[in-house]
């Protein structure tokens, strides 16, 4: 078996108007990621996603650019189940016009950022082509499911505090949710402002539902600290993400600092990343971006970190379909896995991209049996809102 094409699509899908809303990013009009397809002569087609960072658009005409210029000429004609070797092959080559020494290719510069999601992309879609090679569901292949469906979270909560209960409520009402999860951070103005909206949240949803509040990175580490006071009370299941991914040891600051658990890793990028994250006792739970930080097969490795430091995994799932399958394979599989991200915001990525569907019942999501990620993308859903990699 061999690789016969491999070609990257950046996708744009705008939100209609009543759908959008303003969170730390600011005003969210589209949908942006790059869909990766990865052909093989004997017919097999697997499919990934790359993604150029949680809340980047523009960045994806780059991101597309590195799968087909450099690494797509890597990748023809190599076999595609040599996923291990590819995934060394795509992270040490260097760019064109860099020597090789001694017969081995030199690490490449980019450790991080673009390079590695456009690593991830492929690497997911090769995960697919085994898969369906075989038979089996990716999940088989990564030591079998765990349970045959897993709990999962309502990811929203815009809402302001006049607003935000009855919204989180109707997200439990919708598919039977028990956990959810509201946005907060510098979107509010202050701590205090995010802290009355999640009061708000406990006092509508009450003591059964577990509430989670998401700070996407843009508070200080005193801001933080004095959030996390704030609401104490308020038994939240985790503050995911309270301050800038760059600045780990205030992120262990801020958790030594209060009883409330801290989560973060969707702006991580490989297990090196995670394994600071580890060795500094920042987080309880990571949160790892399958389209960001590598990969299945860098996943794979990022769950051992998340075992061996007695931590739990919970993918980061706002993602398009292939990304959203490829983290529910690997939580599904691992010891540490334990809840799945469900986007409750506006996601024609996960939705419409493909034909089947990932439903929510009774608040948890099946792990389907299909080959594979499971997944059948649309090709005409490419043609309407891809842009290639034009800028």
């Amino acid at each position: 078996m061999k690789i016969s094409r491999v070609q990257a699509t950046w996708c744009r899908v705008p939100i209609p108007e009543e759908r959008r809303f303003t969170s730390d990013f600011g005003l969210v009009s589209t949908f942006d990621s790059v869909i990766v397809r990865i052909d093989t002569e004997c017919g097999l087609t697997g499919w990934g996603e790359a993604k150029a960072g949680v809340g980047s658009a523009a960045a994806c005409a780059g991101l597309a650019a590195i799968v087909n210029l450099d690494y797509a000429p890597l990748l023809l004609g190599q076999d595609p189940r040599d996923i291990s070797r590819l995934w060394d092959m795509m992270y040490n080559t260097p760019r064109e016009g860099y020597a090789v020494a001694g017969g081995y290719a030199l690490p490449q510069l980019g450790r991080r950022g673009l390079s590695i999601a456009a690593i991830a992309g492929v690497d997911i879609a090769l995960w697919d082509i085994l898969g369906k090679s075989l038979g089996a569901p990716v999940w088989r292949l990564l030591g079998g499911r765990r349970a045959e469906r897993m709990p999962a979270y309502a990811s929203g909560g815009w809402a302001d505090v006049t607003k935000i209960g009855a919204q989180l409520k109707g997200y439990c009402d919708k598919a039977g949710f028990r956990a959810v999860k509201m946005r907060v951070g510098v979107m509010d103005g202050s701590p205090a402002r995010s802290a009355a909206r999640v009061r708000a949240a406990r006092e509508a949803l009450g003591p059964e539902i577990r509430l989670m509040a998401d700070a996407h990175g843009t508070w200080t580490v005193a801001e933080a600290r004095a959030f996390c006071r704030m609401v104490e009370d308020c038994d939240l299941f985790w503050f995911e993400e309270p301050c800038s991914a760059d600045d780990k040891a205030g992120t262990a600051e801020v958790r030594r600092c209060s009883t409330v658990p801290v989560s973060a890793g969707e702006s991580e990028f490989t297990r090196h990343d995670f394994r600071e994250l580890a060795e500094l006792r920042a987080v309880d739970v990571m949160q790892p971006d399958l389209a960001i930080a590598g990969g299945i097969t860098e996943g794979l490795r990022i769950a051992g970190i998340a075992a061996a430091y007695n931590l739990r995994l919970a993918p980061h799932l706002w993602s398009g379909a292939p990304a959203f399958a490829a983290g529910l394979h690997l939580a599904a599989t691992q010891s540490a896995g334990f809840i799945l991200e469900y986007s409750l915001g506006h996601n024609p990525m996960l939705h419409e991209l493909i034909e089947e569907s990932f439903p929510v019942e009774d608040g948890h999501v099946a792990i389907p049996d299909r080959p594979g990620l499971g997944i059948t993308v649309r090709e005409s859903f490419l043609r309407e809102y891809g842009q290639g990699s034009r800028p």
